[in-house]
């Protein structure tokens, strides 16, 4: 797996992939991308903006095209949006290109994580952010476990923790 020179992230909001891929990729030597980040660059307004002017159609068909484009680089670190995965070739491209890290998180801790960010479209608005949360996990966590090489907890772990388990488990 180690001749892999990319390590992508994936995993639910509040995983921690912004996170943990700063400090992995610090401790690496490697180039930190986050996908929502090159979003927000590229259009010059934040994902909530994009996602309501454009709709969750138009901000995925921009996530997909950023995916491809940075998952083309080699020796970086990247941490997808929480639904990049649900593009069919973000994970053909993401399984190709590098080894994929799936942070596991449970629906209590990104409660806890997500609660007072109004930055996430999905469960800004909601009435009940717990059910909104069951129903992405419902839908996404197959399609985190099918691409992924290794899948780390995030429970209570500290992110040296978790990165240092990544490594370990990545082999490098």
């Amino acid at each position: 797996m180690a001749e892999k020179r990319n390590i992508f992230l994936v995993g639910p909001m509040g995983a921690g992939k912004s996170t943990i891929g700063r400090q992995l990729a610090r401790q690496l030597h490697l180039e930190f991308f986050d996908s929502d980040a090159e979003i927000e660059r590229r259009t010059g307004a934040d994902i909530a903006w994009v996602f309501e002017l454009e709709g969750e159609e138009g901000f995925r068909a921009r996530e997909e095209k950023v995916i491809e484009e940075l998952t083309e680089n080699t020796g970086i670190v990247l941490a997808t949006g929480g639904g990049s995965i649900l593009s069919k070739e973000s994970r053909n491209r993401l399984s190709a290109r590098g080894i994929v890290v799936y942070l596991q998180t449970p629906i209590e801790k990104q409660l806890a994580r997500t609660q007072r960010d109004k930055r996430r479209p999905l469960i800004a608005e909601a009435d009940d952010p717990r059910a909104v949360l069951e129903g992405l996990a419902e839908q996404r966590n197959p399609l985190y476990e099918e691409i992924a090489d290794v899948v780390v907890r995030t429970d209570e772990q500290s992110a040296k923790f978790v990165v240092d388990k990544i490594i370990e488990q990545v082999g490098l």
